[in-house]
């Protein structure tokens, strides 16, 4: 799995790093028919669904084992080893809560596991809010900044909780991307996604956080970074070392509807500005074949869509 590369940030903001693209696959992604106009919103079957709840079946609390000196800080190197993964990670009912390191705190294979890395306030400055994805009594489940969908656990204590009122949902055989407000679909547009050999990863993820347009070819928008470290560097070329998976725009709109990036989610300039103005860090986003229910006609969101169609 490639992506696009990660490459020193210039401009305004607190990130330290941001999104690239290596100047010789430029011409390489620039071909294909355009797809200009917003899609239908596709919905879901079910309804907004509350907030992660606890497991009332297992009153105990397992106790948190101290975590010892020397564990790695979660950032933007490879995730340490030893989180399992998500249990859920095709699962599309929106996840309603986010959790933010108030310090470094440890982070846990299992509630009452061993310690695998610290989570801090912030990854290069930007401050880390992370979906939260299930409890158990004592014990909270976080996906973390990782490419192949892990989650941690997180006891009490050193984090406060926020509201998560957005989702993002990615459609990889329809090439669109529709987002979701309180389980609700607003807007529906259509998206480029991986090429062979460096698909974007299936599963959930989240936005990390935002950073300036390094290149002119991302058409002077901000870029969202997700919430997606490669945990094998061995498995990515030299030439996409150290990379992210981003949402972003792009120069022009002629590849839209295509497999042609390294891996990042790509849409139209006044769709992503529409996003950078409304969707907060830690938002999540979910990558899935398809959607089980197939788009309806005459929402109005769909109407909304055409009405706004372009960009």
């Amino acid at each position: 799995m490639l992506f696009d590369r990660l490459s020193q940030r210039r401009g305004r903001g607190p990130l330290a790093a941001v999104l690239g693209v290596p100047a010789l696959l430029v011409l390489a992604l620039l071909v294909g028919a355009a797809l200009r106009h917003d899609a239908p919103a596709p919905a879901r079957q079910a309804a907004a669904p509350p907030a992660p709840t606890t497991d009332a079946a297992d009153p105990t609390v397992p106790a948190a084992a101290p975590a010892p000196a020397g564990l790695p800080v979660i950032d933007y190197d490879p995730a340490p080893a030893g989180f399992p993964a998500d249990p859920h990670p095709l699962d599309v009912t929106p996840l309603t809560e986010g959790l933010t390191p108030t310090r470094k705190i440890a982070a846990y294979d299992a509630p009452g596991g061993r310690p695998r890395a610290l989570l801090a306030p912030t990854i290069n400055g930007v401050g880390l809010t992370m979906p939260v994805v299930t409890r158990r009594t004592g014990w909270t489940a976080v996906l973390l900044p990782s490419a192949s969908r892990r989650v941690a656990w997180l006891p009490e204590g050193g984090w406060t909780g926020a509201a998560l009122r957005d989702q993002i949902v990615v459609e990889r055989r329809a090439h669109r991307l529709t987002w979701y407000r309180h389980g609700q679909p607003l807007r529906s547009w259509p998206v480029s996604l991986g090429q062979p050999g460096q698909a974007t990863p299936l599963g959930r993820t989240f936005i990390l956080g935002r950073t300036p347009p390094p290149e002119e070819v991302y058409g002077g928008v901000d870029v969202f970074a997700l919430g997606a470290v490669p945990d094998d560097p061995d498995a990515v070329p030299t030439g996409l070392r150290g990379a992210h998976i981003g949402l972003h725009s792009w120069q022009d709109d002629d590849t839209l509807g295509q497999d042609v990036t390294n891996g990042c989610i790509r849409l139209t300039r006044s769709a992503q500005r529409e996003l950078l103005a409304e969707v907060l860090p830690g938002t999540e986003l979910v990558v899935v074949d398809r959607l089980a229910t197939p788009p309806p006609t005459g929402t109005p969101a769909a109407r909304g869509n055409r009405a706004a169609s372009g960009g």
